[in-house]
């Protein structure tokens, strides 16, 4: 369904190959109205009306009836996908949530930092060539699917199948889910089996890991988790977790690289790693917007939105509105909250994974590739929906890591 418009508004045509969610199209767009209307539904583009539709209880998360609007309503996709925390509602989201909450606790987290550092260091002292990488395959990606593994207690010389099995999975964002599902649902298969075997192994050898405290998760009043909404939970953030971090940290270093000044600060000061995240998701997000949809009738400012209407809410324009930020990126400001992890009831439940293995990551990164650039050869998503670099190869000036620096 359409919403009802009130008068002429910018209209995007999201469909169109060359449509980039970060042109100058979208930002005029933005200063002219606050949403534009698209083939899908609206765009939303003001950060005051993102943030205020976030978290309106008329709206429910919209990416519940992608598989059925691809031919897909039933098998064990259709039903991993409706298992998604992301896609429950009321009060199975909040039972849900509250249950899974303390696994991703900041000190289960922090008790990792020390791996992520080591493995960022020894990422890059592997580099295949001095002076110059490729940024995807040699660090953001075995980045992404080793912290996986190091929180899941895995061999994180497994990493590959990690990578390879959330791909695959990935395929189902496409447009040839349909054609896909098969390759799709064997990989699903193969992660469920890892799942499975997790469950088992830390029901009979209990640790102080993560994996622990999702089996032992319970409440009186929410009861336990199921061993269904274990693996699946499980599943999600494997192919969750890797995907977005990995994404994002490619798109962290196309930002800085615009911005070298900027990165040579945080080289300088590396306890500006959280804040250099955030002002990075919130110019350059993997997550371009967050889809909801309306649940019954009503009027937002003179716009009546039917129910049913599809509403996107673009979080690269919310972030970078002027009305709410002033312009730049500068990791030393302090900033209003940006939208790269959704918001409302909706907010990514992984954010302290994401925001401490990255917050690691990026400082390490920029104390030993100085001076990095883009180098020919880069090949990228489009600009809709989720995005990142899928090749980026940079050069860059090497300098040693600190525990190889010789002592003055």
């Amino acid at each position: 369904m359409s919403p009802v418009t009130l008068g002429p508004v910018p209209a995007f045509d999201v469909a169109d190959p060359g449509f980039r969610i970060t042109s100058d199209e979208v930002h005029d767009a933005r200063e002219r109205s606050w949403y534009a209307t698209t083939p899908y539904g609206i765009a939303v583009l003001r950060y005051e009306q993102v943030n205020k539709l976030l978290k309106s209880p008329k709206l429910r998360q919209g990416s519940i009836a992608w598989p059925a609007h691809n031919g897909v309503t039933e098998g064990p996709f259709a039903d991993w996908w409706a298992s998604w925390i992301l896609n429950k509602e009321g009060a199975e989201h909040h039972r849900l949530r509250r249950l899974m909450n303390p696994a991703f606790s900041p000190k289960l987290i922090a008790a990792l930092v020390p791996r992520f550092q080591a493995l960022a260091n020894e990422l890059i002292d592997g580099f295949a060539e001095p002076g110059r990488c490729e940024f995807v395959a040699e660090f953001a990606e075995p980045y992404a699917a080793r912290v996986i593994a190091i929180m899941l207690g895995i061999p994180e010389d497994e990493w590959p199948v990690i990578s390879t099995e959330s791909a695959t999975i990935g395929l189902a964002m496409g447009v040839t889910l349909r054609e896909d599902l098969p390759k799709i649902e064997a990989a699903l298969q193969r992660l469920y089996a890892y799942a499975d075997a997790l469950i088992a192994d830390r029901r009979a050898h209990p640790r102080e890991d993560f994996v622990t405290a999702l089996v032992n998760a319970s409440r009186a009043e929410d009861g336990r988790l199921s061993d269904t909404e274990l693996r699946d939970g499980l599943v999600l953030l494997v192919f969750g977790g890797f995907d977005t971090t990995r994404n994002q940290l490619g798109l962290a270093m196309q930002t800085f690289m615009r911005h070298p000044d900027q990165w040579r600060l945080l080289a300088e000061r590396p306890e500006l790693g959280g804040k250099a995240v955030e002002e990075v998701m919130r110019v350059n997000p993997t997550v371009r917007w967050v889809t909801r949809e309306v649940l019954d009738d009503f009027e937002y400012e003179g716009l009546r939105l039917t129910a049913g209407t599809t509403v996107h809410l673009y979080s690269e324009s919310a972030g970078t509105d002027p009305r709410a930020f002033e312009p730049g990126f500068d990791i030393t400001a302090e900033r209003k909250p940006h939208f790269g992890f959704g918001g409302g009831a909706h907010h990514c439940l992984g954010h302290f994974v994401a925001r401490s293995d990255m917050s690691e990551a990026l400082p390490l990164l920029a104390r030993r590739l100085r001076d990095p650039h883009e180098l020919p050869g880069a090949h990228w998503l489009p600009d809709s929906g989720n995005t990142g670099p899928v090749r980026l190869p940079i050069g860059f000036t090497p300098a040693p890591s600190p525990a190889s620096a010789p002592t003055p």
